[in-house]
């Protein structure tokens, strides 16, 4: 049986929200695995950087005229804790990220905002028992070193611009207020709430933890041409459809960086999950 480890998000409801809200707010909550580094005798679940394990007749991946992709991470699935996972996860396989991270070229960069950048960031799923051979990193790139992680179930919360949080917190307002403006009940539940997400860990499943500004609504706005406002009925039911896949934060041990410190966000409509539609994931990237 799966143990959450890090209940972090209903002690905070339960300290600083009024009592009508509390339930309403951690029935938004959702378990996921967090992502560490393994220490000797635990489980490995994950690894970042190293050489991937390609099925045997799979190319490299790259962005066509740009060129090859670097190897972030690897995930085994059967390996999560299941709890931490949406039904629609894999139960079994391999899931190997791979992302443009400007090594070949670092005028070309990956924008959900520009399909024809896309390909600069792809997810590949490998089924179990597949043959598979590790695989040398192209000599274009240089290799992020290997890191082995372990993985623990906590809890997950929405970013409190989110459709679902505003509506749970604020009931039908459109926007948050100013925060002058936020209702005093909620004011030691926003600071303690903003005080508490200030670490973007590695991540699967779950809520994402943004660097700036809700994921959701990024990729939301992008689908959907640029064309909506926050608040908006088509740009909130569109956030509402994507769920995170994985979020990998900037790692000194893996020498990733991305910007400052930065994660990159790779997230899926439940459909394409549940299908293993993963070439239908998009990421963000947020320094």
């Amino acid at each position: 049986m799966d143990v959450v480890t890090d209940e972090r998000y209903s002690r905070l409801a339960a300290e600083h929200l009024p009592g009508d809200l509390v339930e309403r707010w951690t029935a938004l909550l959702r378990p996921c695995a967090r992502l560490r580094p393994a220490e000797a005798g635990e489980q490995i679940v994950a690894v970042l950087g190293g050489s991937p394990e390609l099925p045997v007749t799979a190319p490299w991946p790259e962005w066509p005229g740009y060129g090859p992709l670097s190897f972030v991470a690897s995930v085994r699935c059967a390996a999560l804790p299941r709890y931490g996972l949406a039904q629609e996860f894999p139960q079994d396989g391999s899931l190997l990220f791979f992302y443009f991270d400007g090594q070949v070229d670092e005028d070309a960069f990956v924008s959900v905002d520009d399909p024809e950048s896309w390909a600069g960031a792809q997810v590949v799923y490998v089924p179990e028992n597949a043959p598979v051979l590790p695989t040398d990193t192209p000599p274009v790139l240089e290799a992020f070193p290997r890191v082995e992680l372990t993985a623990d179930t906590a809890q997950s919360a929405p970013d409190l611009w989110l459709p679902q949080a505003r509506r749970a917190l604020l009931g039908d307002a459109r926007h948050w207020p100013h925060p002058r403006d936020t209702p005093a009940e909620l004011k030691p539940f926003v600071r303690a709430f903003g005080r508490l997400r200030t670490r973007i860990d590695h991540q699967i499943g779950g809520h994402a933890v943004p660097v700036q500004g809700p994921v959701e609504y990024e990729l939301a706005n992008a689908t959907l041409g640029g064309m909506q406002a926050w608040g908006d009925r088509p740009l909130d039911q569109e956030a509402e459809r994507w769920v995170l896949l994985a979020q990998f934060g900037t790692d000194s041990d893996a020498k990733m960086t991305w910007g400052e410190e930065g994660a990159l966000y790779w997230l899926i409509r439940s459909e394409d999950l549940a299908a293993h539609r993963f070439d239908e994931a998009r990421l963000i990237v947020q320094v």
